[in-house]
């Protein structure tokens, strides 16, 4: 696992202090950024987050979708756990703290935005760093690159009226056209950008060129453009955080109840089906992680910077590694 992967709360601490530090230096002269937008698409916040998925759907190869039927069962259990469980469930867990348990602590606006940023979580499963989990449970790293690829294919599909019919069951509303326009920018163009790249430089270059010189070179815009997009949202929250220094704990709770109620379904799923361990914990691993750069992408088009629902996101990405990393030593101590 990469220095970067491995600290990443680390560094999303340090984003946190760095960004409170600046939006408290610069007043409210940070919130022109808002302002740079087009359509609904903040300008900033585009390019930082293209820089950030583009790498990973630079990765996906579509042609491993050819070896589905060696995994079948496998890649059934993962799609039924990301696409037809997890959205739901994270909208009843969101739903259980923030509009009942906690509505004594936070108000019901600052509830429907925590909520909203919890249902943009749970309807984006994740990518690029589920290789990671992979590698780190011995997983099968043929069924982990199908998967991976199936789930960027049904992800321009299905997040939009999953997305829209969860916000309006919990009385968000939004826009149908805005949630489109963003997966638009943040999904279909990145995976189109990334696919094109993949194939002409492969042909071009060679799979060795590719995979040790290309990919490590993007590494380092991936890391500074999710670095860069984390102080500036915690520039726009950081007021907020002061005045409620518990918001982010009272957020982590359902997020983390939720991550570990996936993996555990997902992993009595691949028992029950009788899935080989190296297939078994990569599948419990995809079900649990998210996608948190398109969460926090879609979240800011949809609500602003300094909306609930953008700091939800991000408190998904300050429990993601520590998290995923307790339930890699769960998938490695209960190997079969």
């Amino acid at each position: 696992m990469k220095f970067f992967e491995k600290y990443l709360t680390v560094w999303v601490l340090l984003c946190i202090a760095a960004g409170i530090g600046l939006g408290k230096i610069l007043g409210n002269s940070v919130s022109v950024l808002e302002s740079w937008q087009i359509y609904t698409i903040n300008i900033p916040i585009a390019v930082l987050v293209w820089m950030m998925i583009y790498p990973m759907m630079v990765q996906i190869d579509f042609s491993s979708i050819g070896g589905v039927s060696k995994n079948w069962k496998g890649l059934a259990l993962t799609v039924t756990v990301n696409w037809l469980i997890k959205p739901f469930t994270m909208a009843l867990f969101g739903w259980i703290f923030f509009k009942n348990l906690y509505a004594t602590w936070i108000t019901p606006e600052d509830a429907d935005q925590y909520l909203a940023g919890a249902i943009l979580l749970g309807a984006a499963p994740c990518t690029a760093m589920v290789f990671v989990w992979s590698y780190l449970v011995k997983g099968d790293a043929n069924y982990t690159l199908i998967q991976i690829s199936v789930n960027d294919l049904i992800l321009p599909v299905a997040f939009v009226p999953i997305v829209k019919w969860l916000l309006g069951v919990t009385n968000v509303q939004i826009p149908y056209e805005v949630l489109i326009t963003s997966v638009v920018v943040f999904v279909v163009i990145p995976l189109t950008t990334g696919y094109l790249t993949n194939r002409i430089l492969l042909q071009r270059k060679g799979k060795d060129w590719f995979e040790q010189k290309f990919l490590p070179a993007l590494r380092p815009v991936s890391i500074l453009a999710l670095l860069s997009t984390l102080v500036l949202l915690f520039a726009f929250q950081g007021e907020h955080i002061l005045d409620h220094p518990y918001t982010i704990l009272l957020i982590a709770i359902p997020l983390t109840i939720q991550t570990y109620f996936i993996f555990f379904i997902t992993w009595l799923g691949g028992k029950l089906l009788r899935l080989s361990h190296p297939v078994c914990a990569p599948a419990a691993m995809i079900g649990a992680s998210n996608f948190f750069e398109l969460a926090v992408a879609v979240a800011i088009s949809l609500f602003g910077l300094n909306s609930g629902a953008s700091l939800a996101t991000v408190v998904g990405v300050l429990i993601e590694v520590p998290i995923m990393l307790s339930l890699v030593a769960i998938a490695n101590s209960w190997r079969y």
